[in-house]
């Protein structure tokens, strides 16, 4: 079995962190119960490039459970945690290629050792493992049946990809079920990010300008659980009805420019890049604390800082600090990438559980589909979204109503009248 990891000697702190995430994911939990006794997955190798993370581990064991081989590697160079990897190797004979803090070169090689696996299904979270395989290693797309993606950025890609013509096989976008972005990226983003945050600073988030650049679903989680710290929070937007929305829900839209002068925290949440560049750098106060919980560290214009940046030092784990010509200090967390995973633990468990169900069940999908699907990115099938979310009130102890018959034939008729 192939792997590289940092030390396979933390595979005993990994196992029980992945034990604790498991009792909090029994949607997962019972998928992995029926896999095991269906081997719904067997005889198919599987590539994924995910935040390799206790959930994840989860994840993997679950897919392992119901047949498949299973090859593993980062979609964050800072998001691994280097026992539950050695965990996987050891305890789960999962070839995984990840290590924390792994370079550009080391992020890029194990991606490709994925690929040299030849998987029929692809696991992304930012659509690199996609991109890789469509540019540099196309010999290999003709054996590939189908893929998920995780999130809102890889999506975004993906489409763009078969809006081109250049996508070569169907993706489920398993970001976009109701069951994913309604609950990880506004309840998972909101708390793993303010996590984040305070991990890597130990600076009090009540009575500062906490500004929040973007407010998609991880904005608008991020937004509620800053006002919950309390904090001022200032929204910025490029969307007029988010923008609106942002108002309505009571915070305070401005420019980046002019929020850029009042802000102490800021954190991008856009799945763009160069959201916050150099001119606003220059207006920041001295001390500003600057983040990103959106994907990639592109958000923020890190070449455009380092033009006006004088020196700069690492003052605590994860905080760079650089002085500007202007002599002011201004402070990036976890050199730009994720802060919920550089500088924390990534989401909770639990809306992890319904995330990564989604990942389990579109695979299964896929594969038991009679007539493969076309290329193209798709939706996570409604039966399986209401699947999830009756499984997790189920798990919850939570009943709810069930339409009558003629509260059926009424929603369903035209003719029925007031």
């Amino acid at each position: 079995m192939k792997f590289d990891i940092k030390d396979i000697k933390l595979a005993n702190s990994g196992a029980l962190r992945i034990e604790w995430a498991r009792q909090s994911m029994p949607v997962l939990n019972r998928i992995r119960e029926r896999f095991v006794k269906e081997q719904t997955l067997k005889g198919i190798t599987l590539g994924a490039c995910l935040h390799v993370t206790t959930e994840t581990a989860a994840l993997m064991q679950t897919l392992k459970a119901g047949g498949a081989d299973v090859f593993l590697c980062a979609s964050n160079p800072l998001s691994t945690q280097d026992d539950v990897a050695a965990s996987l190797v050891a305890n789960d004979q999962i070839s995984v290629f990840a290590i924390k803090g792994e370079d550009n070169e080391t992020y890029y090689k194990h991606i490709n050792a994925v690929l040299d696996a030849k998987p029929q299904y692809t696991m992304d979270d930012g659509a690199d493992l996609v991109s890789i395989l469509h540019s540099e290693r196309s010999e290999l797309i003709e054996r590939v049946r189908g893929g998920t993606e995780e999130t809102t950025t890889g999506i975004i890609r993906l489409r763009s990809m078969a809006a081109d013509g250049v996508l070569k096989y169907p993706i489920i976008a398993v970001n976009d079920a109701r069951t994913k972005h309604f609950f990880d990226n506004r309840y998972g983003t909101g708390q793993s990010t303010i996590d984040g945050i305070i991990r890597a600073t130990n600076r009090l988030i009540a009575g500062s300008n906490f500004v929040i650049c973007g407010y998609g679903w991880c904005g608008r989680g991020l937004a509620m659980r800053a006002r919950g710290m309390g904090a001022n929070v200032i929204v910025t937007e490029v969307d007029s009805i988010a923008a609106l929305e942002a108002v309505m829900d009571g915070f305070t839209v401005m420019p980046i420019q002019k929020a850029s002068v009042i802000g102490n925290f800021f954190c991008t949440v856009t799945g763009n890049l160069h959201v916050i560049r150099k001119e606003h750098f220059n207006l920041m106060q001295d001390g500003a604390i600057v983040s990103n919980s959106g994907h990639f560290n592109v958000e923020l214009d890190l070449e455009g800082l380092k033009t006006i940046t004088k020196a700069k030092r690492t003052i605590r784990p994860f905080v760079e600090e650089h002085l500007l010509e202007n002599g002011k200090r201004i402070y990036v967390l976890g050199e730009g990438r994720l802060i919920n995973l550089a500088a924390a633990e990534g989401h909770p468990s639990s809306v992890m559980d319904m995330s990564f169900a989604n990942q389990a069940l579109s695979i299964e999908y896929m594969l038991k589909l009679n007539e493969p699907l076309g290329t193209n990115v798709y939706p996570v099938p409604e039966a399986i979204d209401l699947e999830i979310a009756g499984e997790k009130l189920a798990a919850m102890g939570i009943a709810i109503d069930q339409l009558t018959a003629e509260q059926e034939k009424y929603l369903a008729s035209w003719d029925m009248g007031t």
